[in-house]
This record gives structure tokens, C-alpha cells and sequence, in this order.
């Protein structure tokens, strides 16, 4: 017996002595991401997550529910999506024309009113906030400087990094862009409770405007920049100039690095569901018209979804795009495998969520179930009478 309480009692001397050191070191985020995620047997953030952390809310308005195709549901998923289904945990998949569902699935629990994370697909969202801003005059141009809301932004580069060069990833910034390492910025991002000073404690230390590297805390400054600038939180911005106009169903949560008066971690971590999301699909898709209201400038919309360098083709301001069997796109994309994709061409949206995302490699800035999405909803919606 005593021989036990030795062990618990030296035990306990280590770990109180571990968290000392951590505080000592500025690592003690790491106390959260083991409570939140690697204590639950996760190396990376992961769906539900969100009920882990403070939310702030994305108030929704009247609803405005999505109209049924006369063949809603009635073409099966293909073999091929079946099985990418299964193998990559698809939580939820959404085939949308005309205006109209056509297909959707759910799978794992989730239903049409599952909350789960966008992961990065937020990051358009705060591209789009931007837009409004400059369409209210709240901010001046994609060209304003970053200095004019945060002059005490450090590095040889800081005056010169623009609003415009954080949404399309051209800022400069020092960060390192590693989802598994609990040592790496994108950890330490995620988990400090005070993200404001995270960022800020960054760095411009290469020249920006000049090339395309994607950074996770070039959104999250700029969301910075856009509270500053409009004196909201985003999500009560979002909420205004989006989501209550559009019409969501359900009203969405935006994850805070503390409570009650933190700031969202703006470059991830909107839980809602697939129906809502798809909104902003159609928003782009109409040109940033919704029922005849302009919420967006459409100038500003096509800016988002044109390359901003030639040499990385794959990426505007907020947005990603591709060109699959000589149909061009423009999607949203979060880090496992959360979609909203837009086909103009076809009036066409698709949005698939879940727990993992294909492969991608080295040659190709696109994971391979991007295709499979794509290719597998043009088979289907060819089966229609």
C-alpha cells in the first residue's frame, strides 16, 4: 500500500512539474489540445470538435428551404462514390442544380441539421465578408493596408502587406502551414486562448504581392482586419450580411479562442451543415446575387474566382479552381475533405463533408476525391429520365 501511494505521489510531482514547464516554455496550449483532441485518440482536429471549444453564434433569419427536383433521390449513388464514400467517411454529400436538391446522402449519424466543422472552407467566408466591407466602404480597397488597422504589425515587409494579399495568400507571413506537429504554429493557432497576440507576435518577413503559399494565418489576420475595421465580431457580420439574407436553416456556430468576448479562429472551425453551406454556392454562383438583392459585388466575385498569379492557377482571392473533363470550377475546401464545389456552366453545386480527404500530392494542388465528386454526380444526373 505504500509502495502505491509512492508511485501516485511521484507521479503526481511529474506532471504537476510537466505543467510548470510548459508554462515556463509557452507551450501550456498543449494542455488544451490534449484535453480536446489527442486525449480522445485524435492527431488533428476532427468534426465535432466544435463542442469541445466556445462558439459564438451565426444568428439565422426566416428560413429559406431548398426546393426537391422531381428526381430527388431517385438515381442511386454510383458504385465508384459509394465506395469513396466508405473509404473516406463521408458525413454528408449533396448534388444541387437548377436551384433544386437532386441528391443527398448522410451517413454515420448525420442528418440534414448535423452541425460539423468547414475547416478551411471558411476561409472564403471571410473572403466574402471582406467584399462587404469594401462594398460598404468600411474598407477601402483589396489594397488597403494591413498597418492602417494593426500598425504595430512586425516585419520588414509589414507595411506593405495588403488586405488583398492575405485573401489570396501572398502575405508574407511567418507561418508554417503543419496539421500534425503539436509544436508548429497551426497547433499553437488553434489551441492559445489568445490568438490575437499569436498572430500579432508574427512576423512579414518576405516581400508580399509576389507569390502564392497558403497560410492559415493570413485569414486569420485578415479577419482581424475586417473586425477592426467594422467594428463586429465576424460571426455577427457574417450572420447580417449573409446568413440571415440567404436563408439558412439552422443557425451555425463559429469556435472562439476563448469565451465570452474572444475572437473566432477565423481560418477554420464553422460547424454547420451541408444544405447551409451550399448557400455560399449559390450565392457565388449568381454572382453575388441572392432573389434579386446584391450582396455582394459581382466585380468582386469574379476578382475571387480568377487566379491572381498565372503561375498557381489553382487559387484566386478565398477560392480554389480547377477545370475537370473541360468544365470549369471554383470551390471552397476544408481540411478533411469538406467541399462546396460550383460548375457555373451547369448551374451545378456539390457539397460533400467528412472525416477524411483524398489524396493529394506533390504534383497536383487538388486531391484526387475532388474528381471523383465531380465526375461521379455527372454520371448520375445523366441517369434522369
Amino acid at each position: 500500500m505504500k509502495l502505491i501511494k509512492k508511485f501516485f505521489k511521484w507521479l503526481a510531482l511529474f506532471l504537476v512539474s510537466v505543467i510548470i514547464l510548459m508554462y515556463i516554455f509557452d507551450v501550456d496550449y498543449l494542455l488544451r489540445a490534449v484535453r480536446t483532441i489527442y486525449f480522445r485518440r485524435y492527431t488533428t482536429a476532427f468534426l465535432e470538435d466544435y463542442t469541445h471549444f466556445p462558439n459564438r453564434e451565426i444568428k439565422k433569419g426566416t428560413a429559406q428551404p431548398w426546393n426537391l427536383s422531381k428526381d430527388y433521390n431517385t438515381i442511386p449513388a454510383t458504385e465508384a462514390l459509394e465506395k469513396t464514400h466508405k473509404e473516406l467517411k463521408t458525413a454528408s454529400y449533396l448534388i444541387i442544380q437548377n436551384d433544386s436538391l437532386f441528391h443527398e446522402s448522410y451517413f454515420d449519424g448525420y442528418t440534414k441539421d448535423s452541425k460539423s466543422n468547414s475547416f478551411s472552407m471558411a476561409k472564403s467566408i471571410i473572403t466574402m465578408a471582406l467584399g462587404k466591407a469594401i462594398m460598404e466602404g468600411k474598407i477601402k480597397d483589396l489594397n488597403q493596408k494591413v498597418t492602417d488597422f494593426f500598425p504595430e504589425l512586425k516585419g520588414e515587409f509589414a507595411k506593405d502587406v495588403t488586405v488583398g494579399d492575405l485573401s489570396s495568400m501572398a502575405s508574407g507571413l511567418s507561418w508554417d502551414e503543419k496539421y500534425y506537429s503539436p509544436f508548429s504554429i497551426v497547433t499553437r493557432a488553434y489551441f492559445d486562448n489568445d490568438l490575437k497576440k499569436v498572430i500579432l507576435g508574427l512576423e512579414i518577413n518576405k516581400k508580399p504581392g509576389q507569390s502564392f503559399k497558403y497560410l492559415s494565418g493570413a485569414t486569420q489576420l485578415l479577419a482581424m482586419c475586417i473586425e477592426k475595421a467594422t467594428g463586429e465580431y465576424v460571426s455577427d457580420y457574417v450572420s447580417k450580411h449573409f446568413w440571415q439574407p440567404m436563408g439558412a436553416e439552422n443557425e451555425a456556430l463559429w469556435q472562439l479562442d476563448h469565451a465570452p468576448d474572444g475572437i473566432e479562429k477565423a481560418y477554420c472551425c464553422i460547424a454547420s451543415n451541408a444544405r447551409d453551406f451550399a448557400r455560399f454556392g449559390k450565392l457565388y454562383l449568381n454572382n453575388g446575387s441572392w432573389n434579386g438583392k446584391q450582396l455582394l459585388d459581382s466585380s468582386f466575385v469574379q476578382k475571387c474566382i480568377t487566379p491572381r498569379f498565372l503561375e498557381s492557377p489553382e487559387y484566386g482571392y478565398g477560392f480554389w479552381m480547377q477545370t475537370i473533363n473541360n468544365k470549369k470550377l471554383f470551390y471552397m475546401r476544408g481540411h478533411l475533405g469538406q467541399f462546396v464545389i460550383v460548375i457555373p456552366e451547369d448551374n451545378l453545386i456539390i457539397v460533400r463533408l467528412g472525416h477524411i480527404k483524398g489524396l493529394q500530392t506533390e504534383t497536383d494542388p487538388h486531391s484526387n476525391d475532388l474528381y471523383i465528386y465531380v465526375n461521379e454526380a455527372y454520371k448520375m444526373l445523366a441517369q434522369r429520365k
